[in-house]
């Protein structure tokens, strides 16, 4: 809710609101070395999140100039039944990751994407970071098939948003990590580019969601190409951290995969890697495919 005469924006975060519309994302997460993190779920409670309107607000306060202040539900009102509203402090959009894609049904049983912000305390001090508030843990493990018709239906959707609004995170938000949030749209672009790729080799993909029970969030794997059976995990690097860490992520992945004896992994990245990166691979009976310049490298022979 923006209040442009005072120049603040005031989000509202009600877990028990946000699970009834078909997610439950929202709350203080572990955070990293920069400090703790709060998600908090885009509007629109039914079809596709898009990044306009108050999203889009959201997204670009910051260059907007409007001061972001988060409430959380805490109790109601006795008479008239109104809920009541803590404050938390004044946060900020995190300019390296400004949110995460998520994936839910909502109250109408359809698959749709949606956007969780990442917000960041302004004044750490100043901010009432209860345990209490944590994302909750999920109940059961569980492993959400999401086709490529609907992320092709959301990225549809987000093409409209990029012809009405004005602001996107790259343009706009201040540049800070800003290699970071580069090596992001960098990855980004390299799965879009492998996705166009598969369907021109008449192969079909999808990814998944998965959630482990007792423990908070999610896990969504890059891309799987259903037609040959292959996961992959992308980025947007050619460094040997970044393959370690892909390295680890395709090893976790892979235990919630269906038929994971025949399952086969990848690591996806945009340039050739070093001949002992590529041992390292071959040694851990990984395969590789990497970006070229009429296109990728030779897919995984089946």
């Amino acid at each position: 809710m923006p209040s442009r005469s005072s120049k603040k924006l005031f989000v509202f975060s009600d877990p028990k609101k946000s699970k009834e519309h078909g997610y439950n994302f929202d709350g203080w997460t572990e955070g990293d070395d920069q400090g703790p993190v709060f998600d908090y779920t885009g509007t629109g409670p039914t079809g596709h999140q898009v990044l306009s309107g108050l999203n889009g607000t959201l997204l670009n306060h910051e260059v907007q100039e409007l001061d972001l202040h988060l409430f959380i539900s805490d109790g109601q009102v006795k008479s008239g039944g109104a809920k009541l509203q803590r404050y938390v402090g004044q946060m900020r959009v995190d300019t390296t990751a400004p949110f995460t894609e998520r994936w839910d049904y909502d109250p109408t049983g359809t698959l749709r994407r949606v956007y969780v912000f990442r917000l960041r305390p302004v004044d750490l001090d100043q901010t009432d970071v209860r345990s209490s508030d944590a994302v909750q843990v999920a109940k059961k493990t569980d492993v959400l098939p999401v086709s490529k018709e609907a992320v092709k239906e959301a990225a549809k959707a987000g093409a409209k948003t990029k012809k009405t609004e004005k602001h996107t995170t790259i343009q706009t938000t201040a540049n800070v990590n800003g290699g970071e949030r580069t090596v992001i749209r960098r990855e980004g672009q390299l799965v879009t580019a492998f996705e166009e790729h598969l369907e021109k080799a008449g192969h079909t993909f999808s990814t998944f969601q998965i959630t482990i029970e007792g423990e908070p969030g999610t896990l969504t794997p890059d891309l799987y190409d259903e037609t040959d059976h292959v996961l992959y995990e992308a980025k947007g690097l050619t460094t040997r951290n970044n393959v370690r860490l892909a390295i680890g992520q395709l090893l976790d992945y892979r235990r919630y995969v269906e038929n994971r004896e025949t399952l086969r992994i990848a690591v996806l990245l945009p340039s050739e890697p070093t001949p002992d990166v590529k041992a390292l691979l071959a040694e851990e009976n990984i395969e590789l495919v990497f970006q070229v310049a009429d296109g990728f490298s030779a897919l995984p022979a089946a």
